[in-house]
């Protein structure tokens, strides 16, 4: 068990130092890359949060790196959190009200919020407003809190279990695909480097061909070649 847990914590490691720092860095998603810089560019003119986004995809496609790119082009800070640790409204509640200004929050598996968070959010989407009862039974009140202003990031892997009401309230959605080959392999050779691992194109090829066009797959053969490498 302990081995395991080590190794869980040395990929975990690994996936922060292989994980891209800046536009140039991360291949692929070109589309996604033009539109949002579009929306980041404007909202810096304007000297706004820029709008509530939500990405979508199958896992290990890069949805949390462009949170973090985003936040990074912004200049702002992040709060990171997932959808099944926000259970009750006094976690969202304690969340949304410890928001520094024009902070990003980003939020994985948005998913898995239940309909009471979903409502929440709506009125601190729209407004900055949230609206939280205080006590139970007949001496329950309702007060409201104003918030400051702040992007709400948001990753699913499953895009249809979101309600159509959250859905609506993000300025941009987007879509992220399965990587061509050719952008896997200048991923896989990317991190390569990083690791300083030496490897071949017929090695890239194959590990490519292997990765189901997912990076982060792709990241992982590499590490576990790596191993076979060194021993």
């Amino acid at each position: 068990m302990a081995d395991k847990s080590k190794q869980h914590n040395e990929d975990q490691s690994i996936d922060t130092i292989l994980r891209p720092e800046s536009w140039s860095d991360y291949v692929g998603q070109e589309k996604v890359k033009r539109n949002l810089h579009i929306i980041i560019e404007a909202a810096k003119k304007r000297n706004e949060p820029i709008d509530h986004l939500l990405f979508y995809g199958q896992p290990g496609l890069g949805k949390t790196t462009l949170a973090r790119l985003v936040t990074r082009e912004m200049g702002a800070s992040i709060k990171v959190t997932s959808g099944p640790t926000i259970e009750r409204a006094g976690d969202l509640a304690a969340i949304l009200s410890n928001l520094e200004e024009n902070e990003i929050l980003f939020v994985d598996e948005a998913h898995r919020l239940n309909r009471m968070i979903e409502e929440i959010l709506y009125p601190a989407m729209e407004s900055r407003k949230l609206h939280i009862v205080i006590g139970k039974g007949p001496g329950a009140r309702s007060v409201t809190l104003d918030l400051p202003p702040f992007t709400l990031i948001a990753a699913t892997t499953r895009v249809n279990l979101l309600s159509a009401p959250l859905r609506a309230r993000f300025g941009a959605t987007f879509k992220l695909d399965y990587y061509e080959e050719k952008d896997i392999e200048e991923i896989i050779k990317r991190s390569a480097k990083i690791l300083g691992v030496g490897i071949d194109t017929e090695a890239i090829e194959i590990l490519a061909k292997a990765s189901r066009f997912t990076p982060r797959t792709a990241n992982r053969l590499l590490k576990r070649a790596r191993d076979y490498i060194e021993v």
